[in-house]
């Protein structure tokens, strides 16, 4: 593991914020991370996450960056509510952090038990009726389209949560940008 570095001044603009996620990605999918800052002080996160509570892609080590570099949120498919609205906005307005990225992936579990209640009409227990009743509407609007029904889903769910943070005035001129983890090369690509 690299030795903890100070940590240089934040991307100042949401471009500067967008080109060091996807740079520590690159280094993360060719296996060449480097954990950088891992051992500092304080936070100075440059970056919102917003992101699935799925284990198998935590952000720090998704974009390589060191603890205190991304301000993370996490639901089931990325469900968006006002806890975590309210984070977003702490992040944008307090910490000055000029960046928001939703971040979906692939063979999500919340897509998936949403598709199968639309399939079987089988209830939904508890309180994943929430998580399939903000899915939903992705899945109805992408149904009919050719290919994977759960990648369709999984991009159209993602976006509309990029689409509704972007339009929210509380996160003023914040870069609002969503992407798609592809769980078996670890790649992070931007979604239109």
């Amino acid at each position: 593991m690299a030795v903890p570095t100070l940590h240089p001044a934040p991307p100042s603009t949401a471009a500067a914020a967008l080109g060091e996620l996807l740079a520590g990605n690159a280094r993360y999918a060719a296996g060449r991370p480097r954990h950088p800052h891992g051992g500092r002080a304080g936070q100075r996160p440059f970056a919102v996450v917003v992101g699935c509570v799925d284990f198998r892609l935590p952000p720090e080590l998704v974009f390589d960056q060191g603890l205190g570099d991304l301000l993370c949120t996490g639901t089931a498919g990325q469900v968006l509510d006002e806890a975590v609205l309210g984070s977003v906005q702490y992040g944008v307005q307090e910490l000055g952090i000029r960046l928001v990225l939703v971040l979906g992936h692939e063979r999500c579990g919340a897509v998936a038990a949403t598709l199968e209640h639309l399939r079987t009409g089988a209830a939904v227990p508890g309180h994943l009726e929430l998580l399939v009743d903000e899915i939903a509407p992705a899945a109805r609007r992408t149904r009919e389209r050719s290919g994977n029904w759960a990648e369709h889903t999984m991009r159209a769910h993602t976006a509309w949560v990029r689409d509704v943070i972007r339009a929210d005035p509380a996160f003023g001129s914040a870069g609002v940008e969503a992407a798609r983890f592809d769980l078996g090369t670890g790649v992070v690509s931007l979604l239109p």
